[in-house]
């Protein structure tokens, strides 16, 4: 089938995952439950035959170690093995490339380019950065295209980057920004969430309270920016009431560099993407 107009009826086609680890497996999981693909629709790898047969067991559909085979089957393929294993797995599968396919990355910081030149042939290639909240549905994709990519097979990967979260399409070279931010940024989160608890912690609270009302706090200020669509400074200030609590709370944290400190971190992660992506 050639994907170069992919229809809205998705049944005809067949999409790999090579490589279906963490995140491979996320994806499967969600196209199977959202019912996006049926699993005689979908293919995968993992390295070893003992995992094939146990993750076929468990997902109903068909697993394998040959790459090149399950490619040779497949209409969509999802590159999701680690970024050092690209050229590798290209050089492999390559024989069973065609234009009419589509790959889909999601190893960070290998280019469009990169993967276009590996294969040889004018393939579209599109680049993802999913990040881990994936794994509940609360997970935010972004996707960038290369050179080849028509806008119904853009359509169709923010379709199934959907079924994990929300989706956001950016110029590749802010694909390095990110990774810095939404890609890595999980991590920054629960640092501050882990800090919130221990300060509950040290005002008295129970360990498991002290968790609870951080992260339920967290969980909620992210939704009313996200539902609300207002400025995070705006929402702060409706908190910040004139010579209460919460004003003197924000003072500590200005003096600290809180502010300061997430940019740099950002800016830090951001840097690395782009070393990582120059090899």
């Amino acid at each position: 089938m050639n994907t170069a107009a992919i229809d809205q009826d998705l049944s005809k086609l067949r999409v790999a995952v090579l490589g279906a680890g963490k995140m491979g497996g996320i994806l499967i999981q969600a196209f199977l439950k959202q019912q996006i693909l049926h699993p005689d629709q979908l293919l995968a790898t993992v390295a070893h035959a003992d995992r094939a047969a146990a993750l076929s067991a468990q997902w109903g559909v068909q697993v394998s170690t040959d790459n090149r085979a399950v490619v040779e089957q497949a209409d969509v393929i999802l590159l999701g093995v680690k970024p050092f294993q690209i050229p590798d797995l290209i050089a492999q599968i390559s024989p069973a490339l065609t234009t009419g396919k589509l790959l889909i990355s999601f190893a960070a910081s290998v280019k469009t380019a990169a993967i276009e030149q590996a294969a040889g042939i004018e393939i579209p290639v599109i680049r993802s950065m999913p990040n881990t909240p994936s794994m509940l549905g609360a997970g935010i994709s972004a996707l960038c295209r290369g050179r080849y990519v028509t806008e119904p097979q853009m359509a169709f990967a923010t379709r199934i980057f959907e079924t994990i979260g929300r989706t956001v399409i950016v110029d590749e070279k802010h694909m390095d920004a990110v990774t810095g931010l939404s890609a890595s940024g999980p991590a920054y989160i629960y640092i501050i969430l882990e800090s919130l608890a221990e300060a509950g912690v040290k005002v008295g609270l129970p360990r498991d309270i002290a968790t609870l009302l951080a992260a339920q706090t967290t969980y909620g200020a992210a939704r009313m920016v996200l539902e609300t669509g207002y400025h995070p400074a705006l929402l702060k200030d409706a908190v910040t009431t004139p010579a209460g609590c919460t004003i003197d709370g924000i003072l500590e944290l200005e003096e600290g560099g809180l502010r300061v400190t997430l940019i740099k971190a950002v800016m830090r992660a951001t840097q690395r993407a782009k070393e990582l992506a120059a090899g």
